[in-house]
């Protein structure tokens, strides 16, 4: 592996930017190139066409194809060269790592460019998470862009770290790395016309609103376009993509760890409409980004189910490119930063090298950069992003004198759960988990400002047959989470993630079996994301042990308290009807 020191990296990137007037002078041949990359298949995403051409590189950038003299010249043998991929939408924390070594797992995999959506910090530290996820970006290969997180917290229904008025959002917008408003979750609020909500998508006017409506549908649907929403990441049935491309959307195919799309939207894309789909990540843990990949994976996917590979890699680099007007981004062509990639075969999409403006940052499945160590840190000693107040046993109890209650059903692979109306064991007006029908009690504790408030229902779908699991990874609002057999285990279980100031923990008869520190907002680690999975795998492993066969316990369980996705979900203040979009009893069938 090619390793550069941390200034060397940098000023290498100062001199790819090199000046105007240098590039067109070396682009009408009167000067020396940086870069040729000789005897390559270049993808032309304009045309849809596959020519054998050399690409000169200068300053960063493209500037030409053909016979030009370089510095430096690579004969990449007849491989494919296209565009870096473009991830148009992902929530960077839910690899719970900082954006240093996501770069670092994602650039082997060809993503040269992520729009982000920091509505997880956001969550827990307002406009101070936002700007240090914009901070960390400096210095490091990858194009970062920022969507301004749009429902902070998502809704009243929670108690999250921060709330982000449209006030706050205002000077967001003036930054240069914002380019939009991230997904407007609150659907609701739009269709009523809520004058905060309003305030927020005027104030974006000029830039790319995001979508996330799902099964919204007919007028509603209309009135939630009519704001200017202009796409949407939420889309589980062809018939649902169908109706909002019909109404002007763009469609964010989306292929995370829990929620997988893909399959299901692929054979809506033809060649006429293909152009208004694009492939987005969402979220994606540790074990996927090394394991499947990134958006390379998607590209693959769609490949094998049928997709033109030049369409597939339309949707992961100049579609993105275009929706979101990054104008020298996604394309091979004069003017167009150097972002590119080398690659062996079309279906294959085995990627050999990655170039960033130019210069190269992987090599065969490896970066061949060293990461800069000097990055904005945030601490659980500079930020206090726990603040959970003791708890005795008696804080779980969950009282009732009828045995029907409400339960969340997991959906595998979805983000989406199932309500349900289930007898549950009453012992002295107490009612109690049943593990022989997986019915378990879920637990959300709020732990940004001591409130104290705990909102207790349950789940079923886990399948633990002892212990508890415990994450305050658990979107939005991030409070901590935890789906046990017993009080006993739940109760050790918040103990143990609160002694860590945050992270991942399992339990079982009172010991903690395995946990996974994240400092960083409770959210990520500034550990390799290597480390991370490592320290997952031992948590699934864990989880697995105590009977529960989810692919992703953990990723399912930070889904729970999403109380923006149908049906039935669960936060601090308690029991959520999405469908109603309101709090409703744990107990009755109503």
């Amino acid at each position: 592996m090619v390793e550069r020191s941390d200034m060397k990296f940098l000023m290498d990137l100062r001199k790819a930017e090199g000046t105007l007037a240098g590039r067109i002078r070396v682009a009408s041949g009167e000067g020396i190139a940086d870069l040729l990359i000789k005897n390559g298949r270049v993808v032309d995403v304009f045309s849809g066409e596959i020519e054998a051409k050399d690409v000169a590189v200068h300053g960063g950038a493209i500037i030409g194809f053909g016979d030009y003299q370089a510095r430096k010249v690579i004969d990449v043998e007849a491989d494919f060269i296209c565009p870096g991929l473009i991830d148009g939408h992902v929530h960077i924390e839910s690899s719970m790592v900082t954006i240093p070594q996501f770069a670092r797992a994602v650039l082997p995999h060809g993503t040269t460019t992520v729009v982000i959506d920091p509505h997880e910090i956001a969550n827990v530290m307002g406009q101070k998470g936002i700007r240090f996820m914009a901070a960390s970006a400096r210095g490091v290969p990858l194009n970062v862009f920022v969507m301004i997180p749009s429902c902070v917290p998502a809704t009243p229904m929670e108690t999250s770290g921060a709330v982000l008025r449209a006030a706050d959002l205002k000077p967001l917008f003036k930054e240069p790395w914002a380019i939009g408003l991230a997904e407007m979750m609150n659907f609701p609020g739009v269709i009523s016309r809520d004058p905060e909500v309003l305030k927020k998508i005027e104030m974006a006017r000029g830039k790319r609103i995001d979508g996330h409506a799902p099964s919204l549908t007919g007028k509603a649907l209309y009135a939630y376009l009519s704001a200017g929403i202009r796409s949407d990441h939420e889309c589980t049935t062809p018939g649902e993509a169908k109706e909002k491309l019909k109404g002007g959307m763009w469609i964010m195919v989306r292929e995370g760890t829990t929620a997988r799309n893909l399959k299901d939207l692929v054979p809506l894309v033809t060649p006429e409409n293909s152009r208004r789909f694009f492939f987005v990540t969402d979220d994606r843990h540790p074990r996927e980004l090394l394991e499947e990949g990134h958006i390379d994976d998607l590209v693959r996917k769609a490949i094998r189910l049928g997709l033109s590979p030049v369409v597939a890699i339309q949707m992961a680099t100049l579609n993105p490119a275009e929706y979101f007007g990054l104008n020298d981004l996604g394309a091979i062509a004069p003017g167009f930063r150097a972002d590119l990639l080398i690659f062996d075969h079309l279906s294959r999409f085995r990627i050999k090298k990655v170039f960033k403006d130019g210069i190269l940052v992987a090599d065969n499945g490896k970066p061949s950069y060293r990461s800069a160590k000097d990055r904005p840190m945030v601490t659980k000693k500079r930020v206090g992003t726990l603040r959970i107040r003791p708890l005795r046993k008696d804080a779980l109890l969950l009282r009732s004198n009828q045995p029907f209650a409400k339960v969340i059903q997991v959906v595998p692979d979805q983000v989406v759960t199932k309500k349900a109306v289930k007898r549950v064991p009453l012992r002295d007006g107490i009612a109690l988990p049943d593990v022989k029908e997986d019915l378990l009690k879920v637990a959300v504790v709020e732990r940004h400002h001591g409130t104290g408030n705990i909102g207790i229902g349950f789940v079923q779908g886990f399948g633990l047959k002892d212990g508890a699991i415990g994450s305050t990874v658990a979107h939005d609002s991030h409070n901590l989470i935890i789906v046990g057999t017993n009080d006993d285990d739940i109760l050790e279980t918040i103990q143990a993630i609160r002694s860590m100031g945050g992270g991942l923990a399992v339990v079982s008869k009172g010991k903690v079996l395995a946990s996974l520190p994240l400092p960083v907002a409770g959210l990520m680690t500034e550990a390799p994301v290597q480390q991370v999975h490592a320290g997952l795998a031992k948590l699934i492993t864990a989880t697995r042990a105590l009977g529960c066969k989810l692919p992703d316990p953990f990723m399912t369980l930070s889904f729970l308290s999403l109380p923006v996705i149908p049906e039935l979900k669960i936060t601090d203040k308690g029991l959520v009807d999405v469908n109603q979009f309101k709090i409703v009893p744990v107990f009755g069938e109503k």
